[in-house]
Parts: structure tokens; sequence; C-alpha cells
């Protein structure tokens, strides 16, 4: 099993893909829209790569936690 510091690295890896993903997915609704009035359709472009990250941080968030609380 891999230590802390490691599954820290992962989650925060894991965690910045994530994020830079959402920020990506948001520009090019954001671009789309700019100019118009009409409803919006959103098709997510990185919906199953954000969804899996997702999980991800969650997964290694649930790790850190237990690490913390068997610490105590």
């Amino acid at each position: 099993m891999s230590n802390k510091l490691e599954i820290l690295e992962e989650y925060q890896k894991a965690a910045s893909k994530l994020s830079q993903l959402k920020n990506q997915e948001a520009e090019l609704i954001h671009s789309k829209t700019q100019d118009t009035n009409d409803t919006v359709v959103i098709k997510p472009q990185f919906g199953n790569e954000m969804n899996h990250l997702n999980q991800e941080c969650m997964q290694l968030n649930m790790i850190l936690e237990a690490m913390d609380a068997s610490e105590d």
C-alpha cells in the first residue's frame, strides 16, 4: 500500500486534472453562447473522463481521511 504522501500526490494530480477539464468545458460553453439569447444545450465533451476523475478523487479522499483517523 502506498504511503500517505504518495496518495496525497495522486489526489492532487487527479483534482488538478479534473479542475482543468471543468475549466476547458466552461470555456467551450462560454465561447459558444456569448452572442445568443437562445437556450443553450450543453453536451459535455469530457464527461466520462471527469466522472472517472471525480470517482478517483472521492476514493483517494476517503483513504486519506481513514489514514488521518487512524493516526488519532
